[in-house]
């Protein structure tokens, strides 16, 4: 296999397409905290220091859960459990994660530099969290949450205010939500190997009335942002769009009929996180 081929292999591996999910909200911190569109090198430096980041969080997550992917039918086909990319292929890409991350850290403010393990331990520990507990699903939301905080802080170099901390709320609570939908997909396999989920400890019923519940928390946190931060009658015309995306990726899901997950999650998902981003930058354009 040729290196080009390789690289989308391990692209693939840690599904680099879903960098979508998260990738908006950093771009939304970083508008907020400019009150506009930011200088290109901190637009350049904030899109390196998140996709190393979970680059470097995706690889981990595949090296310490290779021996579960294998046993797991939905996860066997993976590259690594396959042969098709080797151990020292992933830690090589690992490190090369790090190292985009750690300097992007250097090339943006000082106070990214005393911050960063605040980025790096939860995406570190994420991997062995469904080890131990069902509150996984809400260490996954708080890597999430860290991108609007993370790019106000690497805009403004200052900590973020009330109104950013309520909109990160929001992310983890929206990405624990649809965490547990898809965990739902690994319910059998889960509990027969120990693993914690909250579908395991609460039943799939359970888990995806949580699901739902965390969801329309998420949009009222949404507005509370919207409301301390200013954003104004545009901004909730998107949160309307969102509400209504949540609203289509919880119906097209039950207990008795999980084969529309993958289209709950990847496409409904995507939408919402672009949606948030788009109406709050039209809103202070305006």
């Amino acid at each position: 296999m040729g290196l080009l081929a390789k690289a989308g292999t391990i692209l693939a591996m840690i599904k680099f397409e879903h960098s979508i999910f998260a990738l908006p909200f950093a771009y939304l911190g970083m508008v907020l905290a400019a009150g506009g569109i930011p200088d290109g090198a901190t637009i350049l430096w904030v899109t390196l220091a998140m996709i190393g980041a979970r680059s470097f969080a995706m690889a981990l997550n595949r090296l310490l859960d290779v021996n579960v992917d294998r046993r797991n039918p939905r996860t066997a086909s993976r590259a690594l459990p396959q042969g098709l990319v080797s151990v020292a292929e992933v830690v090589a890409f690992l490190a090369a994660s790090l190292a985009v991350f750690f300097l992007a850290v250097v090339m943006l403010p000082p106070l990214c530099r005393r911050l960063w393990p605040v980025v790096l331990i939860p995406m570190a520990l994420y991997s062995l969290t469904k080890h131990v507990t069902w509150l996984c699903h809400f260490v996954l939301g708080l890597c999430l949450a860290l991108a609007p905080a993370g790019a106000w802080v690497a805009t403004a170099n200052t900590l973020p205010p009330t109104g950013i901390w309520l909109l990160a709320l929001g992310v983890m609570l929206w990405t624990a939500g649809f965490d547990i939908i898809y965990s739902c997909q690994d319910y059998a396999f889960d509990r027969s190997s120990g693993l914690h989920s909250i579908p395991v400890r609460f039943g799939i019923a359970a888990a995806l009335r949580t699901a739902k519940a965390l969801h329309g928390l998420t949009v009222l946190f949404f507005c509370a942002a919207g409301a301390i931060l200013g954003l104004g009658p545009v901004y909730y015309l998107g949160m309307a769009a969102v509400g209504g995306f949540l609203w289509y990726e919880n119906s097209i899901i039950s207990a008795d009929n999980l084969d529309r997950v993958q289209s709950s999650f990847f496409t409904m998902n995507g939408c919402v996180s672009i949606a948030v981003f788009v109406f709050a930058f039209l809103a202070i354009l305006r």
